[in-house]
């Protein structure tokens, strides 16, 4: 799959951090069940790794890294079983280390000089980060006019109930968020509570 065909398969691509291995595959589990078949493994925690070496084995899931923001990860989150790769900002090492090691990289950007900086080195499909603080809807539906060939995946600040407006966006194919798995609920090991959140997330697409 091409990094935007990634992106258009999900309506929300949920942002996890794994504190704890053995939460990892009964979580992707219960976002698949629920729909979510996209996951984003952030590298905040030292467990990154290891989480998306066995997200990758369970049925369904397309696992990517999240948190790039050093070279030498690419690689390793390739190895890992990542398919696509998500930074907070672009950097020239950044560029280079992508290139390299052919993991799809979906770069963040704030501004509209940095998504020009960004397309005139090939990547037509960025991270609006953090959305909300950037500007949110009205900065994408700004964008959109003397950028159209550019879409977007906001992330940072979005919830259930403001999701929809992005989505509206016709540069919008999909958004990140947090509140697919919260902390609460995985300590729990409550699948069934996440697997709901999963399934209202799916079904914004439709709505």
């Amino acid at each position: 799959m091409t990094l935007l065909e990634i992106m258009r398969s999900a309506s929300v691509i949920p942002v996890i951090a794994i504190d704890d291995p053995s939460h990892a595959v009964p979580l992707a589990k219960a976002l698949v069940a629920g729909g979510i078949r996209v996951l984003e493994v952030t590298l905040r925690t030292e467990h990154g790794l290891q989480a998306i070496r066995d997200m990758s084995g369970v049925e369904g899931a397309i696992v990517g890294v999240g948190t790039l923001t050093q070279p030498h990860e690419f690689d390793a989150a390739r190895d890992a079983g990542a398919v696509f790769g998500v930074s907070p900002g672009l950097t020239a090492a950044m560029i280079d280390a992508a290139k390299k090691s052919g993991l799809p990289l979906l770069p963040g950007v704030m501004t509209p000089s940095e998504v020009m900086a960004a397309r005139e080195h090939g990547f037509r499909q960025l991270k609006l980060f953090p959305a909300v603080p950037a500007g949110g809807v009205g900065m994408l539906n700004a964008i959109a006019g003397p950028l159209p060939d550019v879409t977007f995946c906001p992330t940072g600040g979005i919830s259930i109930e403001t999701a929809p407006k992005f989505l509206a966006c016709k540069n919008v194919a999909c958004v990140g968020g947090s509140w697919l798995t919260p902390k609460d609920l995985i300590a729990a090991g409550d699948w069934a509570g996440i697997t709901e959140l999963a399934k209202a997330a799916s079904a914004l697409r439709a709505a």
